[in-house]
């Protein structure tokens, strides 16, 4: 290889832009956001033909695509949708990301061939390969990894780049060729996910649909904005403001931003401080006790821990109830009244008085949470907090009602191709892959929240990242980050496998070209209040460069380690295991259409058969007959379970577990700003991308400019006005962003959308002109899930210098 020439990354996808140029031909400025016209003349001379896909991005809309085919490329990227008014009408239509996917198609940074590493890791330097010297550099590696250090050293990242029955074949590959380290929680919501089954236990981790809130005479949206990250036309996007516009009760979102979701109701904005949600919830419940607004019945009936009377014995006289850390007897002996709340949360104590009273007196209260809240360093008590209010009125399981979380999908449930089994138990969280690389064989059970042992005995040495644009740009700390991936004695081999050269891709030493879930046979079921499938084909003829689907990719490399027989299941296509998928679907719900009707239609809806989902209602109906996975079969607002794992982990001081929702602090928050960074940096999802994906459409970044949202009276401190560039800077790294002046973002706050991509010069001052929030944030797992802190931050901001 050594007389193959060596190219930058952006020498290499210019030259793959020329190959691509007939593709690429004809794409106006804004052409990808309209609906195929008519064509006449020589214009219609390549007959055209419509192919459906679906969007298989980490919104769980799942959108359909119509995609309009012509002369073997797809020319525009259309929607599913009606003629229709009717808010309840099923329409899974794509939003404006969905329909720029010809601009991701034909990327300068679509990545066409496999490649391999020729400069240093992380500097971005690749040379094209053939597959056949691909499949040997990583059968070669992988062997001699396992070999050494066994399985428990490889890895597979976390991903949500590609969702469907067929999107997820690298678990499958690795538990057949043996297992690997795998991982628990995500990055989304997985202080949601740890604490939720310690509440109402296991199973339950979202609450209603949102259709519920329609019954609801007041409505508590703690952090919602799916408008702005869910802006597909089905599931939460589209549930919400259809509840938004039927619903017979007010509406408050509780947030440091007035969000999209506000719109036309700006009068149901709560502004709070970010990560404080916990500090409003118990002054609501001071209120709501020393006013005996509580639903006693309910939480003697139905719930542990609520006071003395319904503490387990194990707790009894040790002041350790909610009652007790309420009113100032427990825990921290600090009575929570909203005098004490108000300089905490911002928000003035007659206004929390105002909202208890509303609570209290609402006769259907419906309580959502996003996943702003629990995406913080106090994020596991945030969620257990927000909780409380349903709980303490005894809110739940009723027509109208949810439990606090985020809401519920009703969906048709096609199950994915089977992973099998993986004969390696351990696990560590989502979030600590680089650390598993760094320390592997330092992480312990106690301290690090390994699962399946007390201690990893080696540190990944083989990582596979597929879909994912993981390793920098989502994982928070990226200078660490970069320190660790680019130091090649500790991880022998990175493994790509992706669509787009992303900034995670440069540490990689093979990438391997894969295709977007619309350019193969795939299908997907999704939903909201409503449910809907989608089958996809695939709209070429030919094949395109050397893209292989990541199925195919994964049976090249089982077929050279001689386990392609048990990967295929014998030979298996992508479009035996769709059928098969569907045809399970099927034995469950005979109302599904044919498989090959479904095929030929691409699209089928289904309406919710009880109109909503209730969170818990058959428990509520009878809790003897259908107790909840708990040690107690009640709702536990105190949790001996939990009790018993804090006393036997270890914590830093300032984590400040305890088995009862309270308010803690956070590490780096409004409590704990200081002289040198006065500011809360705090980071939100925008329109223009699911995660990172679409990070890279010029168009779409036009439309929705990367800036940091700050207040009037922080902006003229700084001498800051809209559109300046500034520079953000905290012990973890600095960025360059421009700026948006608006009363919209509470004062102190900085407010920085998420999955930008990092852009900078990493052997210079490593100053990111991408306005990648995650080069300011801490690398700290939270105390129990060990989860993303990510909105949890401090910083200064300062005018940039021209």
């Amino acid at each position: 290889m050594s007389g193959k020439p060596s190219l930058s990354r952006r020498g290499f996808l210019a030259t793959g832009a020329a190959l691509s140029a007939l593709a690429v031909a004809g794409c106006s400025s804004n052409d990808s956001f309209k609906e195929a016209e008519p064509k006449s003349g020589a214009e219609a001379a390549g007959e055209e033909k419509i192919v459906w896909g679906h969007c298989a991005n980490a919104c769980p809309s799942y959108c359909a695509l119509k995609l309009h085919v012509r002369d073997d490329e797809i020319v525009e990227v259309g929607a599913y949708a009606r003629d229709t008014d009717d808010l309840d009408d099923i329409q899974p239509r794509c939003c404006l990301r969905g329909h720029s996917y010809r601009r991701l198609v034909n990327s300068p940074d679509r990545i066409n061939y496999p490649l391999k590493r020729v400069g240093k890791r992380g500097e971005g330097k690749f040379e094209q390969i053939s597959w056949d010297e691909a499949l040997e550099l990583i059968a070669t590696n992988y062997q001699e990894v396992v070999d050494k250090y066994g399985h428990e050293s490889v890895f597979l990242s976390f991903g949500t780049g590609a969702y469907g029955v067929t999107a997820r074949p690298w678990f499958r590959l690795l538990n057949t060729l043996g297992g690997y380290l795998s991982y628990y929680g995500n990055y989304s919501n997985g202080q949601m996910l740890w604490i939720a089954p310690y509440i109402y236990g296991a199973g339950v981790t979202v609450g209603s649909t949102i259709k519920a809130a329609r019954d609801a005479d007041l409505v508590l949206m703690f952090g919602g904005a799916p408008t702005e990250t869910r802006a597909g036309g089905a599931a939460s996007h589209h549930d919400y403001v259809a509840m938004r516009e039927t619903t017979k009760g007010t509406i408050y979102v509780i947030d440091p931003r007035m969000n999209d979701a506000l719109i036309g109701h700006s009068d149901q904005w709560i502004p709070i401080n970010p990560g404080t949600d916990g500090a409003l919830v118990a002054a609501l419940a001071h209120e709501l006790m020393a006013n005996d607004q509580v639903d006693l019945d309910f939480l003697h009936t139905y719930c542990v821990g609520y006071d003395e009377e319904t503490m387990p014995e194990s707790a009894k006289g040790q002041n350790k109830s909610y009652v007790d850390y309420v009113m100032g007897t427990g825990y921290d002996q600090v009575e929570k009244t909203p005098e004490w709340a108000a300089p905490i949360t911002g928000i003035s104590a007659d206004r929390i008085r105002e909202l208890a009273q509303e609570i209290g007196t609402a006769k259907v209260l419906h309580v959502n949470q996003s996943w702003g809240p629990n995406r913080r360093s106090n994020g596991e008590m945030q969620v257990w907090s927000i909780c409380m209010l349903p709980i303490l009125t005894g809110q739940i399981g009723l027509p109208g009602t949810s439990n606090g979380l985020r809401e519920a999908n009703y969906t048709i449930a096609v199950p994915n191709m089977p992973t099998g089994d993986n004969p390696v138990k351990t696990q560590v969280s989502v979030f600590s892959m680089v650390d598993a690389i760094d320390r592997g064989d330092q992480m312990t059970e106690k301290a690090d929240g390994v699962v399946g042992k007390e201690k990893l005995e080696v540190p990944v040495k083989f990582a596979v990242v597929f879909a994912s644009n993981l390793i920098t740009n989502q994982n928070s700390d990226i200078n660490w980050v970069h320190d660790v991936m680019a130091d090649e004695s500790k991880c022998q081999f990175v493994l790509g496998c992706e669509i787009q050269m992303t900034d995670s891709m440069k540490y990689c030493d093979v990438i391997l070209p894969d295709m977007y879930r619309f350019e193969q046979e795939c299908m997907l079921g999704g939903g909201g209040d409503d449910a809907y499938v989608v089958f996809g084909q695939s709209p070429y003829e030919n094949e395109k460069f050397e893209r292989k689907t990541g199925y195919d990719a994964c049976a090249l490399i089982a077929d050279k380690l001689g386990a392609k027989d048990a990967f295929t299941d014998g030979g298996k296509t992508q479009a035996d295991w769709i059928k098969e998928a569907y045809e399970q679907a099927r034995e469950k719900d005979d109302t599904l259409p044919a498989y090959d009707e479904l095929k030929e239609q691409g699209v089928h809806t289904k309406k919710c058969p009880t109109g909503s989902v209730i969170a818990l209602e058959a428990f509520r109906t009878d809790p003897v007959a259908n107790p909840l996975k708990t040690p107690s079969g009640k709702i536990e607002i105190y949790s001996e379970q939990l009790d018993a794992y804090i006393q036997s982990h270890e914590f830093q001081d300032d984590d400040h577990v305890t088995p009862i929702a309270t308010y803690v602090p956070e590490w780096y928050g409004v409590e704990t700003v200081t002289e040198e960074y006065p500011l809360v940096l705090t980071g939100f999802h925008s329109r223009a991308r699911v995660g990172s994906s679409w990070g890279n459409v010029d168009a779409i970044k036009e439309l929705n400019p990367q800036e940091a949202w700050v207040n009037p009276v922080d902006a003229q401190e700084r001498g800051l006005k809209s559109g300046d560039k500034a520079r953000i800077k905290n012990d973890f790294g600095e960025i360059e962003i421009a700026v948006r002046v608006t009363s919209r973002i509470v004062p102190g706050v900085v407010g920085v959308p998420t999955g930008a991509w990092h852009d900078a010069d990493m052997v210079g001052d490593r100053v990111d002109k991408g306005g990648c929030m995650n080069t300011l944030t801490t690398h700290r797992p939270t105390p129990f899930g060990k989860c993303d802190p990510q909105h949890t931050n401090i910083c200064q901001m300062t005018k940039a210098s021209a």
